[in-house]
């Protein structure tokens, strides 16, 4: 067992120590790639055949991601009809180890011809790929982590790193933000990271709202709108100012406590004041953890004015979790909404 797992490590230790030395010996063509990458007004095209074309289609996966729309060319499929989905706008990333694969050699003078711009990125500079492509990147030759020195394993893995870190800086280049990755990832727990409030969180129109002059027993029989009333009143000043909050468990106290009388003092008396709130535009995840800090079920959202503009309930959080992992994962604890 211990040989073996020595065995095991020194085989991921391989492909980690070449992904390192690639990374020191890359050159300034590693930056003119990612330049005409941020620059291509068109898609990217990545090609290859084998190993390096699953390296390659998991490389468009990461450049349509991050900016850069992308997709994959089979160099097979691309001279008997698909050289048509490669426009003159368009930037092909050719990949191939040797740089003499067959079928990605073929089609180079084609793309060529075809006046789109043409990347390589293969071994070394003297292959018959990179001396056709407009920018040459050479990752270097590399020991196989394979016990054989045959089956690609270290030179696949720093394909990926190379090429992920070319779409990387060409997604710097073009200023790719947080809230842009998100526009691409609605979903998982990836989308939950970067969605914000204002898609979560309940209008204004359809929350319960009421000013701090009426009397609890007014703000709290007041009729709702149609579909789950959420469990907490904003309440507003004269100004249309967040002033506090009144929730359904701060009236099941005073009922507990046998206060009814208290129904018709003014609200103002026994709201929370200056309740935890988050501004329009938080992201979900940094108000999620506002509310399991805080333990409570409802969060006013506001503008940058303090006026309320919709409220975080966290029944729709959890339905948020649930439609997208199958079935709920919340992060708080037992609720107590009068601690705002």
């Amino acid at each position: 067992m211990l040989e073996r797992l020595r065995l095991l490590r020194s085989n991921v230790s391989t492909e980690g120590h070449a992904i390192l030395a690639a990374a020191s010996c890359l050159g300034p063509e590693a930056v003119t790639a990612a330049e005409l990458t941020a620059e291509c007004d068109g898609c990217v095209v990545v090609t290859g055949v084998g190993k390096a074309g699953l390296v390659g289609q998991k490389l468009v996966a990461t450049l349509a991601s991050t900016g850069s729309p992308a997709h994959f060319l089979h160099p097979s499929e691309a001279v008997h009809g698909d050289l048509g989905r490669v426009r003159k706008c368009d930037l092909v990333w050719a990949i191939s180890n040797s740089g003499r694969s067959e079928e990605v050699v073929r089609i180079a003078p084609h793309l060529r011809a075809n006046s789109c711009g043409l990347i390589s990125i293969t071994c070394d500079h003297d292959n018959p790929l990179a001396v056709t492509a407009d920018c040459s990147v050479a990752i270097g030759k590399h020991n196989e982590a394979c016990p054989n020195g045959l089956a690609p394993t270290a030179s696949t893995a720093v394909m990926m790193a190379v090429g992920d870190g070319i779409a990387m800086l060409a997604s710097q280049m073009r200023s790719f933000t947080a809230q842009d990755f998100a526009r691409y990832h609605p979903g998982g727990s990836l989308g939950r990271k970067l969605i914000d409030v204002d898609q979560v969180m309940r209008p204004l129109a359809v929350c319960r709202v009421a000013s701090t002059a009426v009397s609890i027993r007014s703000a709290m029989v007041a009729p709702s709108q149609s579909g789950r009333r959420t469990g907490a009143v904003m309440l507003v000043d004269q100004q249309g100012k967040l002033a506090g909050v009144f929730t359904d468990s701060d009236l099941a106290r005073l009922l507990e406590a046998r206060e009814e009388a208290v129904l018709d003092a003014s609200i103002a008396s026994r709201m929370s004041q200056e309740p935890a709130t988050v501004v329009s535009g938080t992201l979900l995840q940094d108000a999620m953890a506002l509310m399991s800090q805080r333990r409570i079920s409802e969060l006013p959202v506001v503008n940058a004015e303090f006026q309320p503009v919709g409220i975080l309930d966290i029944t729709d959080v959890v339905s948020l979790t649930e439609s997208s992992q199958g079935q709920p994962t919340v992060p708080f604890g037992p609720t107590d909404e009068c601690s705002h």
